[in-house]
């Protein structure tokens, strides 16, 4: 089995101390303890049904349900891409504007999620579509921006440095098949919330110069 793993970028160091991304780091960290602590009725009560939405039932998930994970590669994985890429998105947004910049694609992820399946009951949760929303932002921030990345299969690994609009690209296309690949059993009741990725991404990519227009506004 292989995969990537994206450490950081290896073009430029932000500028300020990233205390945004590092404190979405620690509450995602503490709810993925209280998740365990609480088991299934934790999961239940604050995990997205996309039917409740629709119905106009619980709409707190929405927020809430992005900070939750499936389990421990969940969290690790997606908090290791959170790690490599939101500091230097951080840096162009300023704190304030990036935490509403990540909530918004978390929020845009789930909806879409809630469209393409209005009537499913299969709980969904996880940070994965407002961090594919900060990959997004990367992406038109800084395409040219060299990621160091590890490279593995089975036990053999390599390390590398790739351009972020290769690296994110490929993830996307990625994305965009696995979701292909995924309407049957999404149609079964499971799958992988591909479209929430997408939609992450996408937003994140449209609205990361107005993001960044707002910050130069204000301090110019």
């Amino acid at each position: 089995m292989g995969g990537m793993v994206p450490l950081g970028d290896a073009s430029r160091q932000p500028s300020r101390f990233p205390v945004m991304t590092t404190a979405i780091i620690v509450v995602n960290a503490l709810i993925f303890m209280l998740e365990i602590m609480g088991g299934d009725a934790f999961i239940r009560r604050w995990a997205l049904s996309p039917a409740d939405i629709s119905a106009g039932h619980h709409l707190i998930t929405i927020i809430t349900a992005m900070f939750m994970h499936a389990g421990w590669m969940h969290i690790i994985g997606n908090m290791i891409f959170l790690h490599a890429f939101g500091p230097e998105v951080e840096d162009a947004m300023g704190p304030l504007r990036y935490g509403v910049f990540y909530l918004l694609c978390g929020v845009v992820a789930s909806l879409a999620q809630v469209a393409a399946a209005p009537h499913s009951t299969v709980l969904n949760l996880g940070a994965s579509g407002a961090i594919a929303g900060v990959m997004g932002a990367f992406l038109v921030t800084y395409p040219a921006d060299r990621i160091k990345t590890v490279f593995f299969f089975g036990i053999f690994f390599r390390t590398t440095f790739i351009p972020a609009a290769l690296l994110i690209g490929v993830w996307f296309v990625i994305q965009i098949f696995d979701q292909v690949g995924s309407v049957a059993s999404t149609q079964a009741g499971g799958g992988v919330a591909y479209v929430a990725h997408v939609a992450g991404m996408i937003c994140g990519a449209v609205t990361a110069r107005p993001f960044e227009s707002f910050r130069r506004q204000w301090e110019g």
